[in-house]
């Protein structure tokens, strides 16, 4: 199996030939939420079924239990001050890592009504948190615990960082999953898994425009869609490429929505994110294993000191 499908010549500019890719640990039920925490110089990501917190030494390479039980995380980034903010389906919640050790609630209801189940979550340089919530994690005791929708729909929400008030920015999709900004923040695109629970419903990214103060959204616009599997989670580079999962691979498009190649990965792919000091060392979540492969480019985000 060949480590890269070079489907457009953008594509060719991205990836390094000789660079291979590594599994780096097997051992997950579902691996998923992967995050890179520079100032530890490790990546922590969740084993949701297993109830635990994973973590992976860039040093020596050595992956160890972060924490057990969590709360059955799912997706995780960070905010602006190097702090982790998590997903949680048990607490049905999203949180925060404190220096303290201690995570702290940061949004638990939606109109005096408790949210799904979190999936995945960005923070936008205005310190606003913006996440997804399905309900992968009420809908049985594999990922979480199993219990009815209160809010009786799947939306996308925005923390504001100064009220605490948590809105629902997105409302028409089916269940909503893998979010990221485009690299200017003009762009938020939204990946839509919704044929788990309706038939039909297309399997896809969506584009939605932001407005001028930051916040509001235009009417969503498919961006892509998946011939096999699910995009689940995805990240942007700061070209603007989108890193997405999907059943056979990682798959790279282009800001123009072009499929210009495929990192072809023997699991199925949950999720991604960039990582190593030079954020060009992209890390991959899949069924049961952690990999990694070194590319071309760097995080949206990025710059070298």
């Amino acid at each position: 199996m060949s480590d890269y499908e070079i489907l457009d010549e953008r594509f060719a500019k991205l990836i390094i030939g000789h660079a291979r890719l590594e599994r780096l640990w097997t051992g997950s039920r579902w691996a998923e939420g992967p995050v890179y925490v520079p100032a530890a110089r490790h990546l922590l990501w969740s084993d949701i079924p297993n109830d635990r917190l994973l973590r992976y030494v860039e040093d020596d390479g050595s992956v160890s239990v972060f924490q057990t039980p969590c709360g059955f995380h799912n997706g995780h980034t960070l905010d602006a001050q190097g702090r982790v903010i998590a997903c949680e389906h048990g607490g049905r919640r999203i949180s925060r890592l404190d220096p303290d050790g201690v995570w702290r609630a940061l949004a638990t209801q939606f109109e005096g009504k408790r949210l799904n189940s979190p999936n995945d979550v960005v923070v936008k340089s205005d310190g606003s948190i913006w996440f997804t919530d399905p309900t992968y994690g009420i809908d049985g005791y594999y990922e979480g615990a199993f219990a009815e929708s209160e809010i009786g729909a799947a939306f996308v929400y925005r923390l504001d960082p100064e009220t605490g008030e948590t809105t629902a920015v997105v409302r028409d999709r089916v269940r909503p999953n893998g979010l990221a900004f485009s690299p200017d923040e003009t762009i938020l695109y939204v990946a839509d898994t919704g044929e788990t629970h309706v038939k039909d419903t297309p399997r896809a990214i969506h584009t939605y425009a932001v407005g001028a103060d930051g916040v509001t959204l235009a009417e969503g616009r498919l961006f892509a869609t998946c011939d096999k599997g699910f995009f689940d989670g995805f990240r942007v580079d700061w070209r603007g490429n989108i890193w997405s999962s999907s059943a056979d691979s990682v798959r790279a498009y282009a800001p123009d929505g072009t499929l210009i190649g495929r990192i072809p990965i023997p699991e199925l792919v949950s999720n991604v994110c960039f990582g190593g000091p030079r954020r060009n060392r992209l890390y991959i979540t899949a069924q049961t294993s952690l990999y990694s492969i070194y590319l071309n480019t760097h995080a949206a985000g990025w710059t070298p000191a």
